[in-house]
């Protein structure tokens, strides 16, 4: 078994750390505009101006088992979906306001579709649900406002009662975790306690006092038991999450320096909402290195689709899942119930490993081919068998010494070296699949 022990949790993350590759859904009336989820407030658009995309908002094309079927095809192994994004618009039939799909063109409950959908292909379910909310009379102007440069700002939020706010928060969390059976994540975003205007020091950002994130919490944990939560409401749950950065080593708690589990979020582009001009959209090798690198430090990766205002997803979305779906067809043992190798294997330049929680097998990711020869210290004598994942052939190896004649090659008593082919296989990252023998199971247990 993997030697690494991970900071207690309060929600059930066993399935999770197995299932190790999700994808994250930004979908809502952000979508029309196509130019970034926060367009509301980058471009400090009133209420007034922003009501045209309710009542112009139609995904007549949105097929929710067309999405669920790429996402599995992906190797996605769960899905967590935007039910409300910080435009305070509700992709679900919320009794608590009219500002919901129910009440436009669209006239659906999305989230319900969603979730029958992707449910059906085997996926566990997650919710996404903004603590803020731009929409919501009681919600008041802070720094990341869209009214936030308004002359009359202060006057605007006088009269908010951010406890009406929290309070509708909860009746809507108790919607969602009610209304749709089992709910395996509840991803809440974001608090901004620190945030303040420099000229108007009255507007400060909101935390976990703000959201009544105990009271919050406590109720998600009631309706369902095990459900994991991530710890964007300012108090540690479950989840740390990581936005937009790769972290290189496993993630630790700040105080204690536990082994955390986490999951770094991510964008095939530079937006999650659907953005029709934006040309920042990563090649397949980032997008393999991304799921390699974040699985190889003990991480998930939740890796995110804007779908469009009509419901589907763009041709460079599937691009880019198409990447995944190719890879993971045949290297998905190196990702799922996989971990950060044991210390005692060290990464030589180029490569990345992950082994499996049960220790029985060694995973090299060749992230640069090498030539000919991949030499690993520390190896000899702890190898069974080696084979190409993605082929099933074999690899050969020796060991102490490579098997060619060489004035300066190298020796050692600990040194295995994998003969490798001279041109590379069709594979974006070709994995080599070590089987350890029986003896450095016993070491690592």
């Amino acid at each position: 078994m993997s030697s690494y022990v991970t900071r207690k949790t309060p929600g059930d993350t066993g399935w999770f750390i197995q299932n190790r590759f999700g994808m994250f859904i930004h979908w809502g009336l952000y979508s029309m505009p196509a130019r970034h989820e926060w367009v509301k407030s980058r471009e400090k658009i009133s209420e007034e101006k922003y009501q045209k995309y309710f009542e112009h908002f139609n995904p007549d094309l949105f097929d929710p088992k067309e999405w669920a079927k790429k996402a599995k095809e992906a190797g996605m192994k769960y899905a967590v979906l935007t039910t409300k994004h910080h435009e305070g618009f509700c992709m679900f039939d919320s009794k608590y306001t009219d500002y919901k799909c129910t009440n436009t063109p669209a006239g659906r409950d999305l989230v319900k579709e969603y979730v029958d959908a992707f449910r059906a292909e085997g996926l566990h379910i997650g919710f996404y649900y903004s603590l803020i909310d731009w929409h919501h009379p009681d919600f008041p102007i802070d720094p990341i406002h869209p009214r936030r440069d308004d002359e009359n700002a202060y006057e605007q939020s006088k009269g908010c009662n951010m406890h009406n706010y929290a309070v509708y928060m909860r009746n809507q969390v108790e919607e969602l975790l009610t209304n749709y059976g089992k709910i395996d994540i509840l991803w809440f975003d974001f608090s901004y306690p620190d945030s303040v205007m420099k000229d108007k020091p009255w507007m400060k950002g909101k935390g976990k006092e703000d959201w009544e994130a105990e009271e919050l919490i406590a109720l998600a944990r009631k309706l369902q038991p095990g459900i994991i939560i991530d710890n964007r409401t300012g108090i540690e749950q479950d989840l740390w999450t990581p936005e937009q950065y790769q972290p290189q080593e496993w993630v630790r708690h700040a105080d204690t320096r536990e082994y955390v589990t986490w999951e770094a979020c991510q964008t095939f582009s530079g937006s999650w909402g659907y953005h029709r001009d934006e040309m920042s959209w990563k090649t397949p090798e980032m997008l393999i290195h991304m799921l390699i690198n974040t699985v190889s430090r003990g991480g998930n990766l939740l890796m995110n689709v804007g779908p469009t205002a009509r419901g589907y997803i763009d041709y460079r979305a599937e691009n880019a899942l198409k990447v995944y779906a190719d890879w993971m067809k045949v290297n998905s043992r190196s990702i799922y119930g996989c971990t950060m190798a044991e210390p005692e294997f060290v990464e030589p330049k180029g490569c990345r490993f992950t082994q499996s929680q049960d220790g029985k097998r060694l995973y090299i990711h060749l992230m640069e081919y090498p030539f000919a020869f991949l030499e690993l210290r520390g190896m000899a004598g702890k190898v069974d068998y080696a084979q190409f994942l993605h082929d099933g052939s074999e690899i050969t190896y020796t060991e102490k010494a490579s098997n060619h004649f060489s004035e300066g090659r190298m020796q050692a008593n600990d040194l295995l070296i994998f003969n490798i082919p001279h041109i590379k296989p069709p594979v974006i990252v070709p994995v080599i699949e070590v089987f350890l023998k029986e003896n450095e199971l016993k070491n690592i247990q």
